[in-house]
């Protein structure tokens, strides 16, 4: 099952001190592969957009995700979205916010699993208080929808 993150409002874009003291500190965010942050943006970017694939397959009439993206138990499984100060080829990660599985609308996530196109995630990536975004993500501040890969022109 192919997943598109697509991460817009980054922190790093807003005027005034704490915009500044992100892209200063070199502040990035990227998502979470097992234990390490890859594909990491600027804080200041326009937009960020991350697509990778994760294994889906029934277990008792229920769909259950998996790979090394996503983590969490069965039932409650998540993908990272991770935020650090790069330094050189150290990343220092200090936050990250949790994007649920179980908030995705279960008709989108079994036309995924049955190949009907890419599941796609939107989310803005600054708070209420202009920082990173962190903790459990909820709609209505994330919003999962189904991209009919045929339509855009993408193949696998």
């Amino acid at each position: 099952m192919q997943i598109r993150i697509e991460g817009h409002d980054l922190p790093g874009r807003r005027a005034g001190a704490g915009a500044d003291a992100l892209r200063l500190g070199n502040v990035h965010v990227g998502v979470q592969r097992r234990a390490e942050v890859v594909d990491r943006v600027p804080a200041g970017a326009a937009e960020a957009t991350w697509q990778f694939e994760v294994t889906s397959r029934e277990v008792d009439g229920l769909l259950d995700v998996g790979g090394p993206w996503v983590h969490g138990r069965p039932g409650a499984r998540f993908l990272y979205l991770s935020w650090g100060a790069v330094t050189g080829d150290r990343f220092e990660m200090f936050r990250r916010a949790k994007l649920m599985f179980g908030d995705v609308p279960t008709d989108l996530l079994r036309a995924a699993h049955d190949g009907a196109g890419v599941l796609v995630c939107r989310v803005g990536l600054t708070d209420a208080k202009g920082e990173p975004l962190c903790a459990r993500v909820r709609p209505p501040n994330i919003v999962w929808a189904l991209h009919d890969t045929l339509a855009r022109g993408d193949h696998h």
